[in-house]
């Protein structure tokens, strides 16, 4: 949020994964409530929703009366031009007030936080920016951290969007009582947006300003344009992780899933990446700003007469998760043999262990319009072998990235399978139900939820045991796309 991104990158070709009908019937429900004209309530995406194989560290869906004021056990809000003793505008030329008023921050009613700027009768501007109380969100040694929301930028575009600056994004503990050491301290903006513009920026601020390893004051910076519906017509989940368990140390963004933007401490060098991660951990930051370096740069001056006031920026919720760390191994089960996760990403060439990093997908063979529920059809097969593990009394989890684009009755099944010896002799077996996709291009989240159609032998510990983990097209007479690399993943009861 600090002065970023003004040399971001050209916007990334989109893909879309996640469930592009969620987009679709966001916005057309958005249009329908009228929030168009900035003020009405929208419905939420429910609760925090599940992430197998993450441990929730906090979160907040925004539950409670319209017009209440965010959980204060949760968050504290900022108000006026500055921290007491700080830089002026908030370091970054933006001009509007800041105000606790629920005309400016509050909940919806329906399940969303909403910060909506303002401007009175004399032409001055007030806004919200809200930050969480604890300030210890830090990735465990060894583990990675998970910091998420689902979001809906403000749905204003053109020129009534000029300075228009709504963020999502985490400052170094350090800051706190100090408003002078950034950026050594540390900022990551998970989401940025200037001017109404179809697209997310990604931002690492670092080192020292100006210049430094993370060329301050711009930072280092990735942008995208959203998938599916645009940025400001829907909400997206935008999501950051650091990543600890692999070396060197990486940063990685997300819109819908989509990996846009990493950077690795290899990048910013030693010092620089000791400086913001050497302290307690970070807090989280929620704001619409007016004005200011970043969208200046890329319009001129802003605001100008035509902005257009009263456009809230939605956000169905904000969780942190973990992964990983502490006592607990986090290399994949084959890498070393004996060791690992229990959360497996499903990975290109057949494999599965820790995430590949990026974004990749394989193809589910049409089942040709006959019924293959509850037998495996030209599957695509992932295993993992050499595992030695304490069997913890929990059950199999998966979170499948399935699409049928837009296909219609579609089902796709998966089968878990546990040798516990590997001696060749599949001692557990667990066939899920299809999950039947959606004809709308864009990824679906097949989950265990979806319960068990069949289960053969029982769990045990695993001594040089083996999983196989098969995928395939049950229904349907078109083909399928699983995703894979750092998407699908599988989490196993083992400790």
């Amino acid at each position: 949020m600090s002065t970023s991104s003004v040399t971001a990158a050209q916007p990334l070709t989109p893909r879309r994964k996640r469930r592009a009908v969620l987009a679709a019937l966001s916005a057309a429900a958005l249009a329908v409530a009228g929030l168009a004209t900035g003020l009405t309530a929208a419905p939420a995406y429910g609760d925090v929703p599940p992430a197998p194989g993450w441990n929730l560290q906090w979160s907040d869906d925004f539950t409670g009366p319209n017009r209440s004021l965010p959980s204060s056990a949760n968050w504290q809000i900022d108000t006026g031009h500055s921290y007491p003793g700080g830089p002026a505008n908030w370091g970054t030329g933006e001009i509007q007030n800041y105000t606790s008023s629920p005309d400016n921050v509050s909940l919806d009613g329906s399940g969303n936080l909403r910060i909506t700027p303002l401007r009175d009768g004399a032409g001055n501007w007030t806004s919200s920016r809200i930050e969480t109380r604890r300030a210890d969100f830090k990735a465990p040694a060894g583990g990675t951290l998970r910091i998420e929301g689902r979001i809906q930028m403000p749905n204003v575009t053109g020129d009534a969007a000029l300075g228009y600056w709504p963020a999502f994004w985490a400052l170094g503990s350090p800051y706190r009582g100090n408003y002078w050491n950034w950026p050594g301290v540390g900022e990551f903006d998970i989401m940025e947006n200037v001017n109404g513009i179809n697209s997310v920026w990604g931002v690492l601020h670092c080192g020292v300003n100006p210049g430094g390893p993370c060329n301050e004051t711009s930072g280092i910076a990735n942008n995208r344009t959203c998938p599916g519906a645009s940025c400001q017509s829907a909400f997206h989940t935008y999501r950051f992780e650091w990543d600890r368990s692999v070396t060197p140390n990486v940063l990685r963004w997300y819109v819908d899933d989509q990996l846009f933007h990493s950077v690795d401490q290899n990048r910013v060098g030693a010092e620089a990446w000791a400086n913001m991660t050497d302290h307690a951990g970070y807090f989280i930051l929620l704001n619409v700003a007016i004005g200011g370096a970043f969208p200046d740069a890329l319009a001129g001056k802003t605001p100008t007469p035509d902005t257009v006031p009263g456009r809230p920026m939605l956000v169905d919720y904000v969780a942190v998760w973990t992964r990983g760390g502490g006592g607990n191994p986090t290399d994949p089960p084959t890498d070393p043999p004996g060791g690992g996760s229990s959360t497996l990403n499903l990975r290109s060439g057949g494999t599965l262990g820790t995430a590949d990093g990026s974004a990749s997908s394989v193809t589910l063979a049409s089942a040709g319009g006959a019924n293959y529920d509850g037998t495996p059809h030209n599957p695509q097969t992932f295993t993992s072998s050499g595992i030695t593990r304490k069997y913890d009394g929990g059950s199999t989890q998966f979170d499948l990235f399935v699409d049928a684009g837009t296909t219609v009755a579609n089902g796709q099944q998966v089968r878990v399978s546990y040798d516990r010896t590997g001696d060749g002799t599949w001692d557990r077996t667990e066939t899920y139900h299809y999950f039947a996709t959606d004809p709308v291009s864009g990824y679906e989240h097949y989950t265990q939820a979806k319960g068990l159609k069949s289960a053969t032998g029982s769990h045990g510990d695993l001594v040089n045991g083996k999983v196989r983990v098969e995928v395939w097209s049950a229904i349907g007479s078109g083909s399928s796309t699983l995703g894979t690399g750092n998407q699908s993943v599988v989490g196993i009861p083992y400790a």
